[in-house]
């Protein structure tokens, strides 16, 4: 369903995110992405939605070329790629329901959005969503009354409402608390599972990844060192993940021991 095919990306400041990163994955599952902060995994992530072009490489979704697509075909694609943020990215004036119905936007008549209407197949949807992430009694709570929590689970339900192909996360519970975090992440996977839809997660926290994913990819300088279940993330893969220039750190040498002619000589007492 996604074939990513030797994915570079370079900045113009000539900084290389992306290597060469080749994968793939299939409806359903739940994978997370993990490694050191400027390992990649955002601009891999966005590099999928086609918010990054790539340097070189390929990103197939659903038989769709995503890296061959302009920016009008690009915009029709994302219908069916649901993001969720980091921070939201709600406004927070309007409704959780309204929030929601922004994942619609794709599918309304733009003459209907813009006067803010949305049917009653939309709402039906929408208010599905919210149900899914036991948001329903916020519905039409305004964004701004509601906790960290409670707005990333809005912001899920948006990303679902899309009714997407694939659905990519980029650190979702970074901005929670560690008990909001297991809350937010067991509600994500199990509605996730319930759709059947294929989840790529970015995530820092590694037990939570090992606990709610099926699949683990660690990236460390812009290439996949590992990708396997959780189970077979031993201490050697975590070093090749986080820990691979731990050899290359140079502690101070002691300073030898004067001797031969010209040493210092110990000052004695008078």
């Amino acid at each position: 369903m996604l074939e990513v095919h030797e994915l570079q990306v370079v900045y113009p400041n000539g900084n290389e995110a992306l290597k060469s990163i080749s994968l793939s994955a299939q409806r359903g599952e739940i994978i997370a992405i993990i490694g050191r902060s400027g390992a990649g995994k955002s601009t891999l992530l966005r590099c999928i939605n086609g918010l990054q072009r790539a340097t070189r490489g390929s990103i197939t979704l659903d038989g769709e070329v995503i890296t061959r697509l302009n920016e009008t075909q690009l915009r029709l694609a994302r219908r069916y790629i649901g993001f969720i943020w980091q921070e939201y990215n709600l406004v927070e004036r309007l409704s959780a329901l309204t929030n929601v119905l922004t994942g619609r936007l794709a599918y309304n008549n733009p003459l209907a959005s813009f006067v803010g209407y949305f049917g009653r197949e939309h709402r039906d949807i929408a208010l599905k969503s919210l149900d899914r992430m036991n948001m329903l009694p916020r519905a039409s709570f305004r964004a701004d009354r509601l906790s960290g929590g409670e707005k990333q689970r809005v912001a899920i339900a948006r990303a679902i409402a899309q009714e997407p192909k694939i659905l990519l996360a980029d650190e979702p519970v970074a901005s929670l608390d560690p008990e909001l975090s297991v809350q937010v992440m067991s509600d994500l996977a199990r509605v996730a599972r319930d759709v059947g839809v294929l989840t790529l997660i970015n995530i820092h926290d590694v037990e939570l990844a090992k606990q709610y994913a099926d699949r683990l990819i660690g990236v460390a300088q812009g290439i996949i060192v590992f990708d396997g279940p959780p189970a077979q993330l031993d201490e050697a893969t975590m070093d090749r993940i986080y820990r691979f220039d731990k050899d290359k750190k140079k502690h101070p040498a002691e300073a030898p021991e004067p001797h031969g002619f010209g040493a210092a000589q110990p000052v004695l007492s008078q």
